[in-house]
């Protein structure tokens, strides 16, 4: 498993080992031990570029993923999942209106694009948006024991 990280932004203090080995728990429990993810934590100008080049929204959001194709493997053979983007600025605003710490509201974001890139997707049904929102909730529950987001989250 190698975890690429990438933080662009200086506003948020992050524990970047503490959220390395958290993305490494993750992909455990999703049974994704034999992959390549790259992790780029940026602001909210960044991640608005992001989404207007890639999805044609001229906003800024929370995060972004960017799968790989499906045989894409890198130099050890590993699968390369792709690429998720984060914005720190709005985890830390999003933090306080989901009952979360900002490492929890990080983390829950991972989670979410991680599971993206896996080809969970809850826009297309509300079968796949339970199921997506399912799985979120147990993986970050492993991770924080009787946490679970609330308030606004719809995760």
């Amino acid at each position: 498993m190698e975890i690429l990280l990438s933080n662009n932004q200086n506003q948020h203090p992050v524990d970047e080992a503490q959220f390395l080995s958290q993305i490494g728990q993750i992909l455990e429990k999703l049974e994704e031990t034999e992959c390549e993810l790259s992790l780029l934590l940026t602001d909210d100008a960044e991640i608005r570029q992001l989404n207007k080049t890639y999805r044609h929204l001229d906003k800024a959001t929370d995060v972004l993923s960017f799968p790989q194709d499906e045989d894409a493997v890198n130099e050890s053979g590993d699968t390369l999942l792709g690429d998720v983007a984060i914005s720190v600025e709005t985890a830390a605003q999003q933090a306080e209106d989901h009952h979360l710490s900002f490492n929890e509201e990080l983390i829950l974001l991972a989670i979410h694009g991680i599971l993206h890139l896996l080809g969970y997707d809850h826009e297309r049904s509300p079968q796949e948006a339970r199921i997506m929102q399912d799985k979120t909730q147990e993986v970050f529950e492993s991770l924080f024991p009787g946490r679970r987001p609330s308030g606004t989250s719809n995760f």
